[in-house]
């Protein structure tokens, strides 16, 4: 098949087989899927027109793939980037066309959300034209995950099947299992957050190497449907990188380091339900972990010998390894109140 833009060509999964009870969906960068599909969305439905700005705060891969989205419908691109976007994606996103601004430089990921959030707002009131595309919030970008429940739902066995992956804006997950779901409502699935996330309730516990800023925020996003998940698993930083680490040692696969926290969450789930298939959500490459996460290899603990603390509510969590049945639960109203 010949792609009519490189962003078709690098949206597409690989499905790898890591054990019997365990599939990796490993992506290039799998908010391509998001952003492509929103992108086209609004022009389709006139929000937007061919050359308008559209703008977005990220933490790294959306700023790619909305930048290749803005490359392919021939639409300008502004981010607003986190302090861990790392110079590779930088310099990309600026060949591609897109401006790039950083917030001042911050240790607390809690402030560089908010730092960033606030400069996009700064910019909108100076510039009326330009689209906030809100991959927070906006639940378009929902509609372009129903392709990949599509290869999922065409390739894995017939087996009851678990998806497990980083939670970050909630349109990844939420969006992949709301399709498959619609063909099979047992589907399950299992998110993962890092400790200091006010999403699943982990803001008061504190996690000072805390680079995992894609699944994890410090204000509510409308697009984490918390109904849609089964299971949550809260990781440290150290257990994410011995995820990440074992992955690639044991599977050859390099892999961001939500995808290593996932694939530990994914093992205990795998010996817990050895009935069904754990898909692993694999979101990105392991390129800007190389320094951060990689060249600390040998810090990496003995996965075989972790296992989470089972806790029954989010105020019995315990670092550095909790997790807990959360039974397709709303959101508690109180939480959205407290940390608006």
């Amino acid at each position: 098949m010949i792609h009519p833009h490189i962003a078709d060509a690098l949206k597409t999964p690989d499905l790898i087989r890591l054990t019997d009870g365990m599939v990796l969906l490993r992506f290039e960068s799998m908010k391509i899927y998001s952003a492509l599909g929103a992108v086209r969305r609004l022009l389709d439905r006139g929000v937007v027109r061919p050359g308008q700005t559209l703008v977005d705060s990220s933490s790294g891969i959306y700023a790619y793939a909305l930048a290749l989205a803005c490359h392919r419908y021939g639409m300008r691109c502004h981010i607003v980037a986190s302090t861990t976007v790392d110079a590779t994606t930088r310099v990309q996103l600026e060949i591609l066309g897109a401006t790039v601004e950083q917030v001042e430089p911050s240790r607390d990921l809690r402030l560089d959300q908010r730092l960033r959030v606030r400069r996009v707002r700064e910019i909108l009131a100076a510039r009326p034209d330009v689209h906030w595309m809100r991959q927070y919030h906006d639940d378009i970008h929902y509609a372009g995950y129903r392709e990949v429940a599509d290869l999922v739902a065409a390739t894995v066995p017939d087996r009851p099947l678990t998806v497990v992956g980083g939670v970050g804006s909630g349109a990844s997950t939420g969006g992949l299992v709301e399709h498959l779901r619609r063909r099979d409502p047992s589907v399950r699935l299992v998110g993962v957050q890092p400790f200091g996330s006010v999403t699943f309730g982990s803001q008061d516990h504190h996690d000072p190497e805390a680079i995992i800023a894609g699944i994890g925020s410090s204000i509510p996003f409308d697009n984490v449907r918390h109904h849609l998940y089964d299971a949550v698993h809260w990781l440290d930083f150290t257990h994410a990188l011995s995820g990440a680490v074992t992955l690639l040692r044991a599977h050859a696969v390099f892999a961001g380091l939500s995808t290593g926290a996932a694939y530990l969450a994914a093992a205990h789930e795998t010996r817990r339900h050895p009935d069904r298939l754990h898909l692993v959500i694999g979101a990105d490459t392991g390129h800007r972990y190389v320094q951060g996460v990689y060249a600390r290899h040998t810090e990496a603990l003995d996965v075989a010998a972790l296992k989470p603390v089972e806790v029954d509510t989010v105020e019995d969590m315990t670092m550095p390894w909790s997790t807990m049945a959360w039974n397709r639960t709303p959101c508690p109203p109180h939480w959205k109140e407290a940390t608006a």
